[in-house]
């Protein structure tokens, strides 16, 4: 299988291809792009059984020559990437059976399966590369994809701008990827993973610390956290599974693979670790404190995803790799699965509004349930698989020393119950709005993804032993016994808390914005980032261009001056050559006449 492990991206390729030369296929293409992806998706389960009792697997092969340096391309199965490959092809197999009937009538149904092809190529070959150049250019071929999705309706113009705001913000990133890695190859002369790896050990690598911040820039703006994040929460107005795929398994989830890959990099360095685990908890409270007030059933969740992110970083910048790993599957199920089942709720009510909803829980009979297994998985409740990969992080936190940041991620876990528990009883609870009063529950295109998801939601952490052996052969884990209480009381007061207010009423709604109104509204308008950006960074571009601008006018003025002289300069001589021998018999009496003229008048002495 490890031989054919190149045909796992290949096949969404082929869907991509199909579909875009064959637009107007409309129920033909979900066959075609589901039909692809669950190959794709079914070669990944062997491979990765197959890795379980191998060796990782290599194959390389030379694609430039230039002069002494020979870049190679290929791809690399090892445990890391054999994992990834699995849910990627999990995650975009699901999220095309349930497009089926969520997109069901649409006009551009062909084109939208043909861009879930093509990011998921970019994402499986993304995680299968053996080296840094490879990498960043599917890196960009991902970003792409994310830009067709976010704007598939193009009619919109909130859509068009989140685009194009996802597009650039998270080019910002890229130049700091792009840098580093010019700056690493510049000192191990290759792009080679393993030959970068060595180096490092070897301690022949200089600036060490400067190149992984370089590249974790790269994963900043990629998976959205401070202060490259506003992107995200704009990205909402895409397809709700786009927003799925996007947020579960793909685009964000490869800022935090970057990290994962080039872990040895950033090991070498305790002041990169520490920025990384800086970021990741600040990120962590920062969004989870703006999605305790947002209105929109999406919105809520993207800021989870800005959260649960950061906890992965925070995870990877206190020794936690394979607890940052296991945590990023285990999310991968259970909110793909929530925006899944957000997605049947407004397919079912058709708006996105948390305040036009409410009373579902007798209407929609099943997501009900898959919803509250998602609910309970992310908010960390005993035998739910975010259990287990949440007491993993906070474990390698604690065992690192960060208890600072350790106190920060036990906050985020309250947060996270609070605000989750908010959706859930603003959806379910209460009373039944007007508008819901012909709900009907989603068809069986789209329960099945989100049974399975809900499954896995629960079941996942269950191999949380394996995995970890798996990944770094470590057996031997310091667990706290107090941890597993302390961190489940949390998340019980949360979900407490968000009873009292939004189903018994005890705690008034508002009380936060009557009593405390500054950091409700800071929370609300979301620190004022947006605005900040737009006083600050927007200006001062906007005015290096107006200038630039004003430079290229006057470039321009300038050069149609000189045109219009050398043209008037040819003229005069067209008009001087006009081939008439009369012509040019006169003008040569005229000259012998003011020669004569200056002779008499000089003397002959010039």
């Amino acid at each position: 299988m490890m031989k054919l492990a190149f045909f796992i991206p290949l096949l969404p390729l082929l869907s991509f291809l199909i579909l875009l030369f064959g637009r107007k296929l409309k129920k033909g293409s979900v066959y075609i792009g589901s039909g692809l992806s669950g190959l794709a998706f079914l070669l990944a389960v062997f491979l990765f059984f197959e890795k379980i009792s191998s060796p990782a697997y290599k194959v390389t092969t030379a694609w430039l020559t230039i002069g002494e340096l020979d870049l190679t391309i290929g791809y690399e199965i090892n445990e890391l990437n054999a994992l990834m490959l699995l849910i990627v092809s999990l995650i975009s197999f699901l999220v095309h059976i349930y497009s089926g009937g969520y997109m069901r009538g649409d006009e551009r149904l062909s084109v939208f399966y043909a861009y879930l092809g093509l990011f998921t190529f970019a994402m499986l070959g993304l995680v299968m590369t053996p080296n840094l150049l490879q990498l960043y250019l599917f890196w960009e071929l991902v970003g792409l994809g994310s830009f067709l999705l976010i704007g598939f309706y193009f009619q919109k113009g909130e859509a068009k701008r989140a685009a194009k705001k996802a597009f650039i913000m998270t080019r910002i990133g890229d130049v700091g990827l792009f840098v580093g890695m010019i700056l690493l190859f510049l000192q191990v002369n290759s792009f080679d993973y393993d030959v970068i790896f060595t180096a490092v050990r070897a301690g022949e690598v200089e600036a060490v610390t400067l190149i992984a911040i370089l590249l974790f820039l790269g994963a900043v703006g990629k998976s959205g956290q401070f202060p490259l994040h506003t992107w995200l929460p704009d990205a909402m107005e895409g397809p709700t599974p786009v927003s799925a795929l996007i947020h579960a398994a793909t685009m964000v989830a490869a800022g935090v693979y970057l990290v994962a890959v080039m872990y040895p990099l950033f090991a070498a360095s305790g002041t990169a670790q520490l920025t990384v685990a800086v970021i990741g908890a600040f990120t962590a409270i920062f969004a989870a404190s703006i999605a305790l007030v947002q209105e929109d059933i999406k919105r809520v969740l993207a800021y989870s995803t800005m959260s649960q992110l950061g906890l992965m970083m925070l995870a990877l910048g206190a020794a936690g790799y394979a607890a940052a790993v296991f945590h990023l599957m285990t999310h991968a199920f259970f909110k793909a699965l929530l925006f899944l089942a957000a997605g049947s709720v407004i397919h079912a009510v058709r708006t996105q509004n948390l305040n036009e909803m409410g009373g579902l829980w007798k209407k929609l009979k099943f997501t009900r349930w898959l919803f509250l297994t998602g609910a309970l998985a992310i908010t960390g409740i005993p035998l739910f698989s975010g259990f287990f990969s949440k007491e993993a992080i906070l474990i390698s936190i604690w065992n690192d020393g960060k208890y600072g940041l350790f106190s920060l991620a036990v906050i985020v876990v309250f947060l996270t119950a609070c605000y989750m528990f908010r959706l859930f009883f603003l959806i379910f609870s209460g009373r039944e709005k007007g508008r819901n009063e012909k709900v009907t529950e989603a068809p069986l295109s789209m329960l099945i993804p989100m049974t399975v998801l809900a499954l896995l939601s629960i079941f996942s952490g269950y191999i949380q032993s394996f995995l970890n052996n798996w990944l770094t052969d470590s057996r031997t884990v310091f667990i706290p016994i107090w941890l597993s209480p302390v961190v489940t009381a949390v998340s019980l007061a949360g979900i407490l808390l968000a009873y009292f207010i939004y189903s018994r009423k005890v705690i008034r709604r508002d009380w936060l914005s009557s009593r405390i109104p500054i950091v409700h509204d800071l929370f609300v308008n979301k620190y004022y980032i947006d605005e900040l950006y737009e006083k600050t960074v927007l200006q001062i571009v906007t005015s290096i261009s107006s200038f630039c601008l004003l430079i290229d006018r006057l470039i321009k003025v300038l050069i149609t001056l000189i045109t219009i002289v050398v043209k008037g300069i040819g003229q005069i001589g067209v008009k001087v050559q006009s081939g008439q021998v009369q012509t040019y018999g006169m003008i040569a009496v005229i000259g012998l006449a003011v020669l004569v003229v200056i002779l008499a008048f000089t003397g002959g002495d010039f």
